[in-house]
């Protein structure tokens, strides 16, 4: 199958990141939200992004152009009818995703692909609401979405092997390095992240060390270039705390406890950057 229009569901971070890594590829988009302003401020977030570009000279002024013209912003998903892939990028919201992927499989031919970029929320489930299961797969991109080359390629249940590989295909031709996966909770990359986090956490409630000398431990000894308590407040404390939860009630082994401190630090709505505190004070 030959992918030249991609719809997007969500013009928010992850779906304009998407929109953008389409449209420098040469691929047509349809970006869909639930209003015009939301889509707009998905366009101009791409917009702003191809700009910066510009400024470091990767892309020129006519590639940025080119890009954002070949971007179509809607608000209604009967413009998806010309896409041959359609990505849902909404909230980490079971519910929502259930009603999104419901409102696509109304409107796109029986042929066109389905995926979901969720963190987090099985693959092999959301395929079950549909009536594309076969042709229903994760596609889990990584933020900032134009920077990061992966793009975790999750198999439900019911995948087949067609639609994996042309959605390994699509993942290649945007400059992207997919892994396959299959459907687990945290799929790979934050099955081991998101524990890591917890760890450093546990190391820092025991005063084995200060947060600064862990985060420049892992970064010195581990090569990362930011270390794992900083990288917490990033994401946000509250979406460690909920990563490790889901992974505690799924796989029911207590070595995904969350740390006390962890908790303790979302109670006080301490979440991180986003609040101005969290490990750190920002």
């Amino acid at each position: 199958m030959s992918i030249t229009t991609v719809g997007i569901i969500g013009a928010g971070t992850m779906g304009n990141g998407i929109a953008q890594a389409c449209a420098v590829s040469g691929i047509h988009v349809v970006m869909v939200d639930i209003s015009d302003a939301a889509v707009a401020k998905g366009i101009a977030n791409v917009s702003g992004s191809l700009d910066r570009l510009v400024k470091k000279e990767k892309i020129t002024t006519a590639d940025k152009d080119a890009a954002l013209a070949r971007i179509q912003g809607s608000t209604s998903y009967d413009d998806l009818k010309s896409a041959q892939l359609v990505i849902e990028a909404a909230t980490e919201n079971f519910d929502l995703k259930v009603k999104i992927l419901k409102q696509i499989d109304a409107v796109v031919g029986p042929e066109v692909i389905v995926a979901s970029n969720t963190s987090s929320i099985s693959i092999t489930k959301l395929a079950a609401v549909t009536t594309r299961a076969d042709r229903f797969i994760g596609m889990h991109f990584f933020n900032p979405v134009p920077m990061m080359a992966l793009v975790e390629i999750i198999r439900g249940l019911q995948t087949s092997d067609a639609t994996h590989a042309a959605v390994q295909t699509m993942a290649r031709a945007l400059g992207k390095t997919p892994i396959t996966v299959k459907n687990a909770p945290g799929f790979v990359v934050n099955r081991i992240l998101v524990p890591m986090i917890n760890e450093a956490l546990f190391v820092l409630s025991e005063g084995l060390a200060t947060a600064e000398d862990i985060d420049a431990g892992m970064k010195l000894g581990c090569n990362q270039p930011i270390g794992p308590l900083a990288l917490a407040d990033m994401i946000g404390l509250d979406v460690c705390l909920a990563v490790m939860e889901v992974y505690l009630s799924e796989y029911g082994d207590s070595k995904y406890r969350p740390c006390p401190l962890l908790k303790e630090l979302v109670a006080a709505g301490r979440l991180g950057r986003k609040t101005g505190q969290g490990v750190y004070t920002y």
